[in-house]
């Protein structure tokens, strides 16, 4: 069974969330600080940790990043139910 580790950013809005990816991917900015201090998410108190995890375990457009787009590259935004993530898969198998 194909498993993910990841971790993301959650804002608000998609404004927010491109800012963010700018600041990450053109600026240099630290990916675990920057959801330390915006990500609306309970993980971003861990860098935007989410662990390891297997298909259907996280929403549909999440899990659409996570086991189809390039390790270790910042993706997003990406729109759930939820707001707007920045998403980095770390692992998978």
């Amino acid at each position: 069974m194909a498993k993910a580790r990841a971790r993301h950013i959650l804002v608000a809005t998609e404004e927010v969330c491109q800012a963010l990816k700018k600041k990450i991917t053109e600026e240099g900015g630290d990916f675990a600080e920057i959801a330390r201090n915006y990500s609306q998410c309970p993980s971003g108190k861990r860098g935007g940790d989410l662990g390891t995890f297997g298909p259907g375990q996280m929403v549909a457009e999440f899990d659409q990043v996570c086991f189809n787009e390039a390790v270790g590259v910042v993706h997003g935004p990406v729109k759930t139910q939820f707001g707007f993530h920045l998403v980095e898969v770390t692992e998978r198998s």
